[in-house]
């Protein structure tokens, strides 16, 4: 059954946004580790194993990230400023578990007196 509820849409986009926003952190995470451990200790790309193929992960993780932040964002109607926050945040180390909670505290807040109301 379809949802009608904006209410019920924006909280399913919010949990989407979640889920994303933490894969996305976890794999930038994982890339800076990459990143460090091929540059800077000069391990070899075939000796990086498994590791080798976290850029190409994460840039196609980095997509469906930010349909979720454009999912939310236009649930939610919040400003310009709020989705470049979001959008920067899958690209700058830990952001996007910072950025991820205080959106989650913000959506929460604006989408509680909405369910208590119904």
């Amino acid at each position: 059954m379809a949802q009608t509820n904006p209410q019920d849409k924006a909280r399913s986009a919010l949990g989407r946004y979640r889920l994303m926003a933490w894969i996305t952190g976890s794999m930038l995470l994982l890339l800076c580790l990459e990143v460090v451990l091929h540059y800077v200790v000069g391990i070899s790309k075939d000796r990086l194993g498994v590791f080798q193929y976290v850029p190409f992960a994460h840039g196609w993780i980095y997509v469906v990230y930010l349909a979720a932040v454009l999912d939310l964002w236009t649930k939610m109607r919040w400003t310009y400023g709020r989705l470049v926050a979001m959008v920067l945040a899958g690209v700058v180390p830990v952001m996007s578990f910072v950025l991820e909670r205080r959106v989650h505290a913000d959506a929460e807040a604006v989408l509680e007196p909405d369910t208590l109301a119904a």
